[in-house]
């Protein structure tokens, strides 16, 4: 039956493929078949160890790799990538993304122009596992961005030129540790430092930063104050020392303590862990003065790209984020960048053995490229 369902996904088909180059969509050197046809898409996986430069340090642990697990969707002669990348908080390993991946049959869809269909059906698989859900559909998106020949801002109408500086990430350390990652961070014009431990410690690493550069400072606390009129007091001190924001200063449910300390805050506050997926940013509105956007958190690029509308709707300010990362999650992130106010995206330079090349850094700031999809190639 033609309903109007079946009218506005024919004509979502329609324009999507009307920016394909015919040439290379039905020509036998690529192999590529229309949309809708009998192939279908295979998806394979498998696990990656992330090793860090430096020994990663935040309030409650210390590591030196991030376990990640790298994807490929196939079809139509093309290969999409994506990744689901595990920090212990996600609460997600190499063996509960691979059991979750396992139990993703794309089989039954013909046409991955059907973006919508195939990621409500990943996202209805289980609750949770969002690297997981993260990894088919940042794949997902540079395959069909790669079918269409165009990278995703362009699809979305992002203009390129209007991505934000992206900061480098130092973490805790001796004074010693801190002053040298301090000194490696020239290319960048603005430093994040996590803090969130004892007063003494927080102080020092400010103040250990602060003998080697007067850059600007975003500072994240990763839940580590857990009392308001103590954050507070905090922040207070911060807001002499050039910072910008203070991100997640306390614990993700504590909702009312930190309306409080907002309302109080000398300084913008921006949610991280209390701003997971779409369902979360209404709640916020008045809680935070804006939103850290991770693609690990909120299962991938559709719904970041959804985060966006909801939050500025809600007068929200824009942070897009990542963790430790491999340059294929990174480039996915990047293609909404230019709809952000702030941007955090140097996971892949904080790893020694990346598997891919895509966006780069030029003084200070990620340059979109115009490689179709999600603009990475594999080394």
């Amino acid at each position: 039956m033609f309903t109007r369902r079946n009218f506005l996904k024919t004509s979502a088909l329609v324009t999507a493929g009307s920016l394909i180059n015919p040439t290379s969509m039905f020509s036998q050197k690529n192999s590529v078949v229309a949309p809708g046809g009998s192939e279908r898409m295979q998806l394979s996986f498998h696990d990656f160890e992330a090793q860090l430069r430096h020994p990663f340090a935040v309030s409650g642990y210390t590591r030196t790799t991030t376990p990640i697990v790298l994807t490929e969707i196939k079809y139509g002669g093309f290969t999409g990538y994506g990744e689901a990348a595990m920090p212990p908080y996600l609460g997600e390993s190499q063996a509960s993304v691979i059991a979750f991946l396992q139990r993703v049959n794309l089989n039954q869809f013909s046409n991955p122009f059907e973006l919508e269909d195939i990621l409500a059906y990943v996202d209805s698989i289980t609750i949770n596992n969002t690297a997981a859900k993260a990894s088919v559909d940042i794949a997902l998106h540079d395959l069909v961005g790669k079918l269409i020949g165009k990278p995703w801002h362009a699809l979305w109408g992002y203009n390129a030129t209007k991505v934000p500086v992206t900061t480098f990430t130092i973490g805790m350390g001796t004074e010693k540790e801190v002053r040298e990652k301090t000194l490696e961070t020239a290319p960048f014009k603005v430093l994040k430092i996590k803090l969130g431990m004892d007063e003494a410690t927080d102080k020092k690493l400010i103040n250990t930063v602060r003998s080697v550069t007067d850059k600007p400072i975003r500072v994240d606390a990763n839940q580590g104050w857990k009392d308001k009129h103590y954050a507070l007091k905090m922040i207070e001190w911060l807001s002499d020392k050039n910072v910008e924001f203070v991100e997640q200063p306390m614990p993700k449910h504590n909702l009312d303590d930190m309306a409080w300390l907002t309302e109080q805050s000398p300084l913008l506050t921006i949610a991280d862990e209390s701003c997971q997926r779409l369902e979360d940013i209404t709640r916020l509105k008045g809680v935070f003065n804006g939103i850290n956007i991770k693609l690990m958190k909120c299962t991938g690029m559709r719904e970041a790209n959804k985060m966006i509308t909801l939050a500025r709707a809600c007068d929200l300010k824009l942070m897009v984020g990542c963790m430790t990362e491999t340059s294929c999650a990174i480039s996915a992130a990047a293609q909404f960048s230019p709809q952000m106010d702030y941007a955090d995206l140097d996971g892949n330079l904080l790893i020694s053995n990346d598997q891919f090349s895509g966006v780069k850094l030029v003084d200070g700031r990620i340059v979109l490229n115009n490689e179709p999809g999600i603009g990475v190639r594999k080394l």
